[in-house]
């Protein structure tokens, strides 16, 4: 590879004369800064991007840390966060936790120690030490989807109250009586945070949500499948199954069709975190959207403003229902809450494929 001297002896300027081109600085006359720039397109000339970092204390890299990249959700997000990122002049290494608390941390260690500018995770559970330390040491950090109570990070994330609240008016209209959640982890803000509104949403419609119709999942499609054969095997079985995130309503779909039956038929199936996949299955499934792209836009926004010394602020964006026919089908149209101008989708939609 072509070095800084290599420029100047082939440009015939001196190395100072090459970094003040480099850096644009004014004071070069433009036969030299032509002649300097010449020689790097001819030699093909890259800078040193360890050197400049350490010159101006800056690597205009971000890290990310998602909870797993093989959950589209996470992956839509991490392409989101890369092309807003890239669209502010900064670059994005990413790292998977796996749902693995200790693989997160490692991931967030490894990042700092690559001098990165800013960081953006989404917690794979509410007690790393390390997410306290990190943002007390001044880091620029927010958290996206997911976040630590007590830590002082910005947020960004999707309220998927109403869109829940929905669902259960939805299904209620449906005729849907006894209905089951499969919950992600409650030590994750998502975990617990969807099964409570669940449970609130079914509460003012008057109807219970029995302990043996809360299964504990792990947001991996295996989970949904035991939790949802558990449910099958009840003496009463719920009519519909809620999985609490798109792996596993894909695991619940599995273990329904394995004992030969049909949604919604025999069982309605509804999910929170719509992906592409559900408008292919038979029947498409009804699902609850996040916002994402915008959720990964406003997050990388976040973090440069603290980098570059303007205040964050933490953004709170709807979620929506989309309905389709794993429940049956709609007979009644959904008043339209208010939607925050960053996301220009409706709350509610309706697809019917």
């Amino acid at each position: 590879m072509a070095s800084i001297k290599d420029v100047a002896a082939e440009a015939g300027v001196s190395v100072a004369t090459v970094s003040r081109v480099l850096n644009d600085h004014p004071s070069v006359s433009p036969a030299a800064r032509a002649n300097v720039l010449a020689a790097v397109e001819t030699l093909g000339y890259r800078p040193n991007a360890v050197a400049r970092s350490l010159r101006t204390d800056q690597t205009h890299t971000l890290g990310l840390v998602i909870s797993d990249v093989l959950n589209p959700y996470f992956t839509e997000l991490a392409r989101s966060v890369e092309e807003e990122a890239r669209a502010l002049g900064y670059s994005v290494i990413i790292g998977n936790a796996d749902e693995r608390p200790e693989l997160q941390d490692h991931h967030v260690r490894t990042l700092l120690d690559r001098r990165i500018d800013g960081l953006l995770v989404s917690p794979t559970d509410g007690g790393s030490p390390l997410m306290l330390e990190t943002a007390r040491a001044g880091t620029p950090m927010v958290f996206v989807d997911r976040w630590i109570p007590g830590v002082d990070v910005p947020v960004i994330r999707a309220d998927g109250l109403d869109a829940v609240r929905d669902l259960v008016a939805h299904l209620h209209r449906l005729g849907h009586r006894r209905l089951a959640i499969i919950a992600g982890p409650a030590a994750t803000t998502t975990g617990s945070e969807r099964v409570e509104a669940f449970r609130e949403a079914l509460r003012e419609y008057g109807l219970p949500l029995p302990d043996a119709y809360i299964g504990q999942g792990d947001f991996q499609a295996a989970s949904g499948r035991r939790v949802t054969e558990e449910f099958l095997d009840l003496a009463e079985p719920p009519e519909v199954v809620f999985a609490t995130d798109n792996l596993m309503a894909l695991g619940a779909l599995d273990a329904i069709r394995a004992r030969g039956m049909r949604v919604p038929d025999d069982i309605a199936l509804a999910a929170f975190d719509d992906i592409p996949w559900f408008v292919h299955t038979d029947p498409p499934i009804t699902a609850i959207a996040q916002p994402t792209p915008d959720l990964g836009r406003a997050a990388v926004r976040a973090v440069v403003d603290r980098i570059e010394g303007r205040p964050p602020k933490s953004v709170t964006l709807p979620a929506r229902l989309v309905v389709r026919r794993s429940c049956g089908e709609a007979a009644v149209a959904y008043p339209m809450p208010s939607v925050s101008p960053v996301s220009p989708v409706p709350p509610v939609l309706r697809s019917n494929p």
